[in-house]
């Protein structure tokens, strides 16, 4: 009887190690998503303004008149982009586009390419340099 005893509380002392040990790793893990969301969400920010005011130089250069086209920008001596995100994109996590962008002005966005596990905010920015966020609303 001392045997199968002694089974049985090793048995429930591997259980309750897996259980605690499989908490942590949660905590873990969702520390691992917010961190790398925060920081897709900065790169993202950062690179919508970066494209603002790309077009806002160009803009001002060719008398007020926006290109009809992000890789104009990366095409032009000198250049104002280094590279052209929404070809380039997804990068980090994001998506970006221009849904509009002809010679009056500019809307251009990013978003996570999947919503709350690579970023939770979608970003805006248009003619002005008015960059707006928005938490995102998509269930992955």
């Amino acid at each position: 009887m001392k045997n199968s005893h002694k089974k049985a509380k090793s048995f429930v002392v591997i259980m309750v190690v897996i259980s605690i040990l499989a908490v942590l790793l949660r905590i873990a893990a969702e520390k691992i998503i917010e961190t790398t969301c925060v920081q897709n969400e900065s790169v993202a920010q950062a690179n919508l303004k970066l494209i603002s005011i790309a077009l806002e130089n160009y803009a001002k250069n060719n008398r007020g008149i926006y290109p009809d086209n992000i890789s104009v920008l990366t095409k032009t001596q000198p250049q104002y982009l280094d590279k052209d995100y929404v070809k380039r994109s997804p990068l980090k996590g994001y998506i970006y586009n221009c849904s509009r962008l002809d010679a009056n002005g500019y809307n251009c966005y990013a978003f996570p390419t999947k919503c709350r596990l690579n970023g939770k905010t979608t970003f805006t920015v248009t003619t002005g340099k008015l960059l707006v966020s928005e938490e995102c609303d998509r269930k992955e």
